[in-house]
């Protein structure tokens, strides 16, 4: 791996950030981000992000390329949940490995939008279109995981006949959909995709105007948000010890081979050196709020301790600090410039 990718995304003021965060944690630091102000950013990068995705996406216009990269990044999301399962039930239950597997099955906006930014510093292109991957990867994985759990669930745990005679599966069944599909971060990061393409493509004046919004305050919001990430991830590094070597060493392997599958379908699409990126980075992250959220309504038989702080506390900070450059290099090495 280039050392000088390294040193630039480790000198980022993003990432800095998340470095300052993490200290403060370690040196018993008072430093508290107000609880309303995270989720704030949160939307404000989502909604951003969606809003610049949807503008890019009505001047490329949906072509061949378009949509199999699309149809990638779904195969993908559900791909990565099935394969994570069959190797973490050699140590965990069904429900802790369902729920594990959907987590790295889809993805983490922030891990993406800091890659965005990795990419921006180096001045290599991308598509916008990459956001409607982004945005459409999360869901299926929570389809999954819910699947996995109750498939690989105890004869005894299972619901009885009449349950669903009584319109209880149903029920089930109907908020699990709504919370793979209608959770907040999907939705605002589609509706933003959305309004982004109709205002590019017929009412264009009001891209200037929203430009400042997007585009000014994109890249202080990430270091304030990346601060408070890595209060959290560090918090969460306490967890770990319920997590055991072999969860810690599948948060850790997991990325990189995930990366690696993303990097084969990105050579197979012929996908530019920005794109393949970005591909990878959604393959190899992992979910930290969407996917917890639906496993502490679905799956209430697994540990959140362990998908949480696995997801939040080592891959995360892993992707963030060496993952993105190290999957550069790799991007470098199989993918020719232009």
């Amino acid at each position: 791996m280039q050392s000088s990718l390294v040193l630039q995304n480790l000198l980022s003021a993003p990432v800095l950030f998340f470095f300052l965060g993490i200290l403060g944690v370690l040196v018993g630091s008072d430093l508290e981000i107000p609880s309303p102000l995270p989720k704030l950013f949160s939307l404000y990068l989502l909604l951003a992000i969606g809003f610049k995705g949807g503008m890019e996406l009505a001047h490329s216009g949906l072509g061949p390329q378009v949509l199999l990269t699309i149809g990638a990044a779904v195969a993908m999301s559900l791909l990565v949940p099935l394969t994570s399962f069959l190797f973490l039930r050699l140590r965990l239950d069904g429900y802790n490995a369902a729920a594990i597997a959907a987590s790295y099955g889809s993805i983490s906006a922030v891990t993406f939008i800091t890659a965005e930014s990795f990419l921006n510093v180096l001045a290599v292109n991308f598509d916008g279109f990459m956001v409607a991957a982004l945005a459409l990867m999360e869901s299926p994985a929570i389809v999954v995981g819910v699947i996995l759990a109750k498939l690989s669930a105890p004869a005894e745990d299972a619901e009885p006949p009449g349950d669903q005679e009584n319109g209880g599966g149903s029920l089930r069944w109907r908020e699990v959909l709504q919370e793979a599909f209608l959770n907040g971060s999907v939705y605002l990061l589609i509706g933003s995709l959305v309004i982004g393409y109709v205002v590019a493509a017929f009412s264009p004046a009001g891209l200037e105007k929203m430009d400042p919004f997007t585009e000014k305050l994109f890249y202080g919001a990430l270091c304030f948000f990346l601060l408070d990430m890595g209060i959290v991830a560090a918090q969460r590094l306490r967890d770990l010890r319920q997590a055991g070597a072999f969860l810690i060493g599948f948060s850790l392997l997991a990325p990189p081979v995930h990366a690696l599958l993303g990097l084969l379908v990105s050579v197979l699409l012929g996908l530019g050196q920005g794109n393949t990126l970005l591909f990878m980075v959604l393959c190899a992250s992992a979910s930290y709020i969407a996917v917890p959220a639906a496993m502490r309504m679905t799956v209430p038989q697994a540990n959140p301790s362990l998908y949480i702080s696995t997801a939040l506390g080592l891959t995360f900070p892993f992707n963030v600090v060496i993952g993105i450059p190290l999957y550069m290099a790799l991007t470098r090495q199989f993918i020719p410039v232009g």
